[in-house]
């Protein structure tokens, strides 16, 4: 791309060419508030392609995640079983509340919530799981529904980096009580910020309406189902404007493509890198059978003696913009006041200091990406 000479940025947001139209028109209908008619196309498209029971467009990721804490009546003392190594608004949507998320550790292989640890972390004030699908790869989602369903907690997906993404064919965020997607600009399908709630337990969806709504039931009077609307619970103002939905529209009519070329260049990574995996040098990742992933991002576990930030540095010189991840949230000081661990949580904080995210972006070419193989193989060298 001759606009960023020899760069090659760690994340590129794609447009598909109907975004600006897309505005234009919702200008030209004089809608610019939330609810519009964009953002109904979209909440159809949500609750189609996923199969959930009601799909409510939120301002951001972390949105939804507020309302899933609102939903679910978390008080203060009540637990939130997650991982550790996530976003922080998967916590803080808990604490908000007063809750206290309870740090379990990742598998090894595809850095999802082991679920093989779950239920031991599991006291008389624990009220939901939320599992985090890290790069758009599933958690073991049976197994912890199945734990969930015996004692009787609800289960929040953080489907952050799941949006296309399935589980035994079954969408990712659609699995749970409830969902979270995310359309920031640094995911698949993007809206430069942007989030969905995913509704799945039908008891939960008239009271997501109104908590989205300031707390009013708003959406009821314009359905005509009563006469007038008014405050009925705690809520806040978690919808876009229709500017955002109009973009996202554009591309979620898209997403399928969009899908598709991510995953044609995630699978070029894959092989480029089959060769350094093969002497010990890194690790590619790991998608399970049952997982059909979206190619949300592409990285690598660098081995044990190998030096990271050498190799970070190596790539800033060469101006390839490559990047770490996560810092563990129980590693955080934040953590001391408001949450606690399960454990020690070692394949946290092993994977998390090893772990290597590679630019990955539509348009990113075939020599774009040789070239990053290139550099990475001779600082590892």
């Amino acid at each position: 791309m001759k606009k960023m000479n020899n760069r090659i940025p760690f994340n590129w947001p794609h447009m598909t060419g109907k975004e600006l139209y897309y505005i234009a028109e919702a200008h030209f209908n004089g809608s610019l508030a939330g609810d519009g008619p964009f953002t109904k196309r979209c909440h159809a498209w949500l609750e189609e392609r996923t199969g959930c029971n009601k799909g409510l467009l939120t301002h951001s990721c972390t949105a939804a995640l507020e309302m899933a804490a609102l939903l679910l009546d978390i008080q203060p003392g009540d637990e939130i079983i997650m991982p550790s190594y996530t976003f922080v608004s998967t916590a803080n949507a808990f604490v908000l509340r007063g809750g206290i998320p309870v740090f379990v550790d990742i598998r090894e292989d595809t850095l999802n919530l082991d679920e093989r640890l779950i239920e031991s972390a599991i006291t008389p004030r624990t009220r939901a799981i939320a599992p985090v699908h890290y790069a758009g790869v599933a958690c073991e989602m049976d197994t912890i529904m199945t734990i969930a369903r015996q004692h009787g907690l609800k289960v929040v997906e953080d489907a952050a980096q799941g949006v296309m993404s399935t589980y035994k064919g079954r969408a990712l965020g659609s699995i749970g009580d409830l969902g979270a997607y995310s359309f920031h600009e640094t995911k698949n399908v993007i809206s430069g910020e942007g989030g969905a709630l995913l509704v799945n337990s039908p008891d939960l969806s008239l009271r997501a309406e109104i908590i989205r709504e300031k707390g009013t039931d708003r959406s009821r009077f314009f359905r005509g189902e009563v006469d007038k609307y008014t405050w009925q619970e705690v809520g806040s103002s978690f919808l876009p404007g229709e500017l955002i939905a109009a973009f996202l529209w554009a591309q979620l009519e898209e997403a399928d493509r969009i899908t598709r070329e991510r995953l044609a260049c995630w699978q070029r990574y894959h092989e480029l890198l089959a060769p350094l995996e093969a002497t010990g040098i890194l690790r590619r990742p790991i998608v399970p059978d049952d997982c059909e992933h979206n190619a949300h991002m592409y990285y690598v576990l660098l081995a044990q003696d190998i030096d990271r930030q050498k190799v970070l540095d190596s790539f800033k010189r060469n101006e390839i913009w490559s990047v770490f991840h996560y810092v563990p949230l129980h590693s955080s000081p934040a953590c001391k006041r408001y949450g606690r661990l399960h454990g020690d949580l070692d394949v946290t904080n092993q994977q998390s200091e090893r772990l290597v995210r590679l630019p990955l972006w539509v348009g990113l070419s075939d020599e774009q990406q040789c070239r990053v193989v290139d550099v990475l193989s001779e600082a590892v060298a």
